[in-house]
């Protein structure tokens, strides 16, 4: 079989002040290796080894915000002045491989159950009506005021990044998080202004957001928002139902501060909307002049929640689905492309794909997944326990 086309991967890409030296992209992933939110030694050399192994951009696992509502447990990283110095000293290693790092802001909403809570901090679940899916309840409404100090907890988190040292921040508006709840009319029943029949209307809160952070971090400091239309409660799910619903959204989110879309898919290559072969990265790109990353069992023949729940084992789906990336970029679908699990079990992945050794990726296992799996797979028996669940191993 010949050679496939991905030089245009490796080129490297400007944005601002920043050149990412190629258009690989680990995403967040939940690793577990904080101790009262900060990352232990064990990350630096995580994310150290990733880039040494080819990754251009890191971006860090979803960390809390500093606000009462968004604390977790203690393997969750976290964004206040006491993980300061781990964080910098993250970021640098970082820098000293020859990589890029955004930090990911994060506040988990509903999806934290109130039985999650921490015992010496009862706070309830706060979320834009008190609801993770349908009427199931957890937590309550945030009030308005309430949600002014999350906005500025997101503002402080953004400023923490920035201190350190980080390329940019992306703001965790996925899988049925805090943001993420405000953008679905499932979790979104409020009567303000920030909840609504149309996308228009309940993007505003996470709109306002981004452009709080904007305002307090300058015009240089990259932005990325990452988002889903799939939730990890409903894989069907949809915020944008069409297509002007989606060109609607991103251009309000644009025009507050936004600099790079991070559409989540559970396979980048599945058609988005019918009459069209075109992902959702293709169609956001065919409608925003940001950046836009695409992602989605790139590497692997089972997406991350078969991989989660599911007893299916992934491996490297064959040069066939490289010759598809290579494809849609070449098409201008996307601009980067982001690798999760195969990162994980092969440090070296973006280094055999540039070879072309795919015959020596270290395939992945469930395994692999460690403390992040005990961790997620608990999350999602607890979301689903009353037979929720979305698994269809679509």
């Amino acid at each position: 079989m010949s050679e496939i086309d991905l030089s245009g991967l490796f080129e490297p890409i400007h944005i601002k002040g920043v050149t990412i030296r190629n258009r690989f992209v680990m995403p967040g992933m939940q690793r577990g290796w904080c101790e009262q939110g900060r990352p232990m030694p064990i990350m630096h050399d995580y994310y150290r080894k990733r880039v040494l192994g080819g990754v251009g951009l890191v971006i860090g696992e979803a960390s809390l915000i500093d606000h009462p509502s968004s604390r977790w447990e203690s393997h969750y990283p976290r964004l206040n002045p006491d993980t300061y110095d781990a964080w910098a000293s993250t970021i640098d290693a970082v820098h000293e491989a020859g990589g890029r790092i955004f930090l990911q802001l994060s506040h988990p909403g509903a999806i934290r159950l109130d039985e999650q809570a921490r015992p010496d901090d009862p706070y309830p679940a706060l979320s834009p009506s008190g609801l993770f899916k349908g009427d199931r309840c957890n937590g309550r409404a945030a009030t308005l005021a309430e949600l002014e100090e999350i906005r500025d907890a997101f503002v402080s988190a953004a400023r923490f990044a920035q201190k350190a040292g980080a390329d940019g921040v992306e703001i965790h508006g996925c899988h049925g998080y805090f943001i993420d709840q405000f953008l679905w009319a499932e979790t979104n029943r409020r009567e303000d202004r920030y909840g609504g029949a149309t996308i228009a209307e309940r993007v505003r809160y996470p709109a306002e957001l981004v452009s709080a952070v904007r305002d307090a971090v300058g015009a240089e400091l990259l932005i990325s928002f990452r988002f889903s239309q799939w939730k990890e409660v409903d894989y069907k799910a949809k915020i944008c139902e069409t297509p002007d619903d989606l060109q609607m959204f991103l251009s309000i989110l644009r025009d507050s501060g936004v600099d790079i879309f991070h559409p989540s898919v559970r396979r980048f290559d599945t058609p988005e909307w019918a009459g069209s072969d075109l992902g959702l990265a293709g169609w956001i790109k065919s409608f925003t002049d940001a950046l836009v990353i695409a992602v989605g069992s790139v590497g692997l023949t089972v997406d991350f929640m078969e991989s989660l729940i599911g007893n299916i084992e992934g491996h490297f789906p064959g040069e066939g689905r490289m010759r598809e990336l290579a494809r849609r970029y070449h098409n201008g679908e996307f601009d980067m492309v982001a690798v999760g699990r195969s990162l994980i079990s092969d440090p070296e992945w973006v280094n055999k794909v540039r070879a072309q050794r795919f015959d020596e990726i270290k395939p992945f296992v469930k395994q692999d997944l460690g403390k992040a799996l005990e961790m997620e797979s608990r999350l999602i028996v607890d979301v689903h326990r009353d037979g929720e669940a979305g698994v269809d191993h679509e």
